[in-house]
């Protein structure tokens, strides 16, 4: 139990309730919603388990056994890794990538290991799939494939294709392209018909949220010989971002594109006739496509849609009714759940059946409750929950509730969400002492923070910092011009927004300004690094496999964001000198603020040499630092195990900076290496 006594501590060494255990069980990600007749799947990612990501039912629990695992590694990222058919439900297993099925009805007498559906891979080569949809006579799977080669050394992009997979009869089928020669490919759908297939694809230097092509081509079908092919296809839009396209019931396909400067709705049909579906400007229905299977509104039966509305990195769902008027889901809840004025985060939608015709099931999140899943009346904006969020035992007085606050960076209104320290209803902290400040710069860099209940920022201010989560320029959720703030900009508006971030908060006396730290992963990693370089106001610095040498990323990331650089940065090698003087490791031995480095060793997005540059130069130039490397973990840490070590070390850190001691002990990692504040000792007590 945590000692509620009023006596004072240090902050940072408040005693708090929200463990790094309590972080790492309450890590589980909930997404991938899916509805079935009276049933509602989703997908469940468990780092008690080890990471494994398991297909639950709402009426028969799990239905993946231990150990198998869905999770799709195309783009390395993944995403769309299960999907519907009439009588199965489809996944890409983690450990081979190949297609499995199961039964979507399960059954006491049936064999209850996944049948394999996509013939292996020829020798010298492995498939990787993702984002499929069964034809409606169920004799077939369209999904992406991605095809690498094994050889050592081998540098050559895979090729990224649309496939189709036979599954209506025999051992498993050898896939047959059906779309091949674009660098990407996303979103096969196949029209209610059976007739036509839609599909997004770009090429490099672009990105999904940049500019892409929406295609539709005749599907064409030989019984004969079970062959199936495409015939010629038509551009329906091009030169913008698409996003989530598909077919409603009479017969038009629906898309969101950002023509008009934000993600709003359109429809095509396939006689050419088309148009603008809803004129949203402020907020807008779409997401960047980091993972597949992005989809922010769905078809009622009614013939009506539901859509996630994102307004300043906040979520609201709303029905838009046949005129294009796109309406607030009325309250979405009571003040003990979502409630309508409580800030939302919904990460997954799916229309709830015919049986509900007026209903939706969302996977939601609020400040204070972790995701769950519940069935919503969109006209009434009752719910009832299916899958409850996770308890977390911990009393809501002990949750600091997030301020969207707008400050001014360099003449650029910013938006970030402040985080103050919260004690559960007790003077924990000394009156005459302001908190430290932790600065985070979400990865992506194409993303924004949410409002939603995160542990990991309640493990901190539960424990007396105060933390701010900045949407600097280059963020969406905000519309197409403050995403294209980033344009050939990254390392420079990123850092400002994030110090200038820092200074308004000092400015305005609600931290300390001699206490600021800033943290970040992945492309947040390289806002941290060039912030300690660019200010001195930063006290401790901390990156989570982050980017550090701009060249190198070029050079060794994945093919999904080997060209990402050109619109972050400039072309490369054109803008060579942009590259190196944008590079954290070329300047390194200018950082002379503390900090600590994390990285898992099998991360192909941003490689180890990454963090093992910057070690070397804060070696070199006599900055203390620690360096933790974090065995099986790829980009971002899904086993228990690393996410209470990371965690319980960077507060220890954070106490030798601060000078503080945390209230529970600490125990450093066998990986820990290092110099400087008693790292040696710490290691010695391991």
């Amino acid at each position: 139990m945590v000692n509620l006594a009023t006596e004072t501590h240090r902050c940072g060494s408040w005693p708090s309730p929200i463990s790094a255990d309590l972080v790492a069980a309450g890590g589980v990600r909930v997404e991938a919603l899916a509805v079935r007749g009276d049933d509602v799947w989703w997908q469940e990612t468990r780092p008690l388990e080890h990471g494994r990501s398991v297909l639950v039912s709402a009426l028969a629990g799990d239905r993946l056994p231990s150990p198998w695992s869905a999770r799709s590694r195309v783009h390395e990222y993944g995403g769309g890794s299960w999907w519907f058919g009439r009588e199965h439900a489809y996944f890409v297993e983690a450990e081979d990538q190949a297609v499995y099925r199961i039964p979507v009805a399960p059954s006491a007498e049936a064999d209850p290991t996944p049948e394999r559906v996509s013939a292996p891979a020829p020798t010298g080569t492995g498939w990787r799939f993702a984002d499929g949809r069964e034809h409606a006579d169920g004799s077939l799977i369209v999904c992406v494939r991605e095809a690498h080669r094994s050889e050592p050394g081998d540098h050559e992009e895979p090729p990224n294709d649309l496939v189709a997979i036979g599954v209506d009869r025999g051992s498993p089928k050898q896939p047959q392209v059906l779309v091949a020669g674009p660098d990407f490919v996303s979103d096969p759908r196949i029209s209610p018909d059976g007739t036509s297939l839609s599909w997004i694809q770009w090429n490099h230097p672009n990105m999904p949220w940049n500019e892409t092509e929406l295609r539709v081509a005749p599907l064409l079908r030989d019984g004969g010989n079970d062959s199936v092919s495409l015939g010629p296809s038509t551009t329906v839009a091009s030169g913008v971002s698409i996003s989530g396209p598909a077919w409603t019931a009479d017969g038009r396909l629906v898309y969101g594109s950002d023509v008009n400067g934000f993600w709003n709705l359109h429809w095509w049909r396939p006689d050419g006739v088309g148009g603008s579906l809803t004129g949203l400007t402020g907020a807008e229905i779409g997401a960047p496509a980091w993972v597949f299977g992005t989809q922010r509104w769905v078809e009622l039966p009614d013939g009506r849609l539901a859509a996630v509305v994102t307004r300043d990195a906040v979520d609201t769902l709303s029905v838009i009714e046949a005129d294009g008027t796109v309406r607030p889901v009325p309250g979405f809840g009571s003040a003990d759940g979502f409630g309508p004025d409580t800030p939302v985060a919904i990460g997954s939608i799916s229309a709830a059946g015919p049986s509900a015709s007026a209903s939706v099931c969302v996977v939601a999140a609020t400040p204070t409750g972790l995701p769950e899943v519940a069935r919503v009346d969109v006209d009434s904006g009752s719910f009832t929950v299916i899958r409850p969020a996770a308890p977390i035992g911990v009393e809501s007085a002990w949750l600091s509730v997030p301020e969207s606050i707008w400050f001014d960076s360099d003449g650029r209104p910013t938006q970030a969400f402040f985080y103050r320290p919260t004690a559960g209803g007790t003077a924990m902290a000394d009156p005459h002492e302001k908190p430290p400040l932790i600065v985070i710069g979400h990865g992506g860099p194409t993303a924004h923070n949410s409002p939603e209940l995160s542990l990991k920022i309640q493990y901190w201010t539960s424990r007396g910092f105060a933390v701010v989560d900045v949407n600097y320029g280059g963020s969406t959720g905000f519309g197409k011009l403050y995403r294209d703030r980033l344009h050939q900009s990254w390392g420079e508006i990123d850092v400002d927004d994030c110090i200038n971030a820092a200074l308004h908060l000092a400015a305005e006396g609600l931290v300390d300004g001699d206490r600021l730290a800033i943290r970040g992963s992945s492309s947040g990693g390289l806002t941290v690094l060039a912030a300690l370089i660019r200010s001195d106001r930063f006290a401790a610095g901390v990156s989570l496999y982050g980017v550090a040498d701009l060249k190198a990323l070029a050079a060794d990331t994945h093919k999904f964001e080997s060209r990402y650089l050109d619109w972050l940065i400039g072309p490369y090698p054109e803008e060579i000198e942009r590259y190196e003087s944008r590079s954290p490791v070329n300047d390194a031995t200018a950082i002379t603020t503390p900090m600590l480095l994390m990285q898992g060793t099998e991360d192909r997005v941003v490689p180890p040499s990454q963090s093992e540059a910057v070690v070397a130069a804060l070696a070199a130039n006599g900055v203390d630092h620690v360096y933790v490397t974090f065995d099986g973990e790829s980009h971002g840490f899904r086993r228990a195990e690393s996410i209470v070590s990371s965690l319980e070390l960077e507060l220890w850190f954070y106490g030798q900076v601060f000078g503080f001691t945390p209230a529970d002990p600490v125990t450093a990692p066998d990986t820990a290496v290092g110099r400087g504040f008693g790292l040696d000792e710490a290691l010695d007590n391991r």
